[in-house]
């Protein structure tokens, strides 16, 4: 009998980590997944066999906490889902050092800190690392004007994966930077395009259909390419 798959999950109290979470577990994979307020994460309890972990993706101590946990684990997938939308304003001139701070800490370099210190738990020639980005982080992309500073925060978390994978020694595993659609989440909105079991759904046959491919990959939920 085939080995069970192992995924963990960073950030999946609510939206597509929650949703992510429930898919991969429907496809029979063991799961483990982190929150920042397990005491917030009741549906997320609700789900079957599920492992969680504290876990605040800005704090070096809690990252140590949870490397120290996870040391003897290996996973096929290891999926960065935490993010932020930003300021409200989503103005670079009216942005505070606080406000970007916060931001490019929690979009762009804690996924790639954490990413750095669990990448060698991938398992080896098939795991995956899958980073949550978003098709307004390609800087060909005119649309979305009105969120100026979280797609900057998106294009730099795609070009800092894409210095860690370079950095990486041969052979490289798959990473994969992820749109997932216009989801109805909270991030979202209710009048976005799709559900979040559709846009997870899609983002599970992607990591299935890339595993083992190598290298960074850039592509929504339907595995189209997007550009840089």
């Amino acid at each position: 009998m085939a080995e069970q798959q192992t995924a963990l999950i960073i950030g999946a109290s609510r939206g597509l980590g929650l949703g992510l979470v429930k898919q991969f577990s429907l496809l029979g994979w063991s799961v483990m997944a982190t929150v920042r307020s397990p005491q917030r994460a009741d549906e997320l309890k609700a789900v079957q066999g599920v492992k969680i972990e504290t876990l605040d993706i800005d704090s070096n101590e809690s990252l140590d906490a949870l490397v120290k946990q996870l040391e003897d684990q290996v996973f096929d997938l290891i999926f960065v889902n935490a993010g932020v939308l930003g300021p409200e304003h989503q103005s670079a001139g009216a942005a505070t050092q606080k406000e970007l701070g916060q931001l490019f800490m929690t979009n762009v370099a804690a996924p790639i800190r954490l990413a750095e210190r669990l990448v060698d738990q991938l398992r080896p020639d098939t795991g995956v690392l899958a980073f949550m980005s978003s098709v307004l982080g390609s800087v060909t992309n005119p649309e979305g004007d009105n969120m100026a500073l979280y797609k900057a925060s998106k294009a730099a978390l795609n070009s800092l994966t894409n210095s860690f994978v370079c950095a990486l020694p041969e052979p490289r595993p798959t990473v994969l930077s992820l749109h997932p659609g216009w989801v109805r989440t909270e991030m979202g909105g209710p009048n976005a395009e799709i559900d979040v079991e559709t846009s997870c759904a899609g983002l599970a046959v992607q990591v299935q259909r890339f595993a083992g491919k190598g290298g960074h990959h850039f592509i929504d939920y339907k595995g189209q390419t997007i550009a840089w």
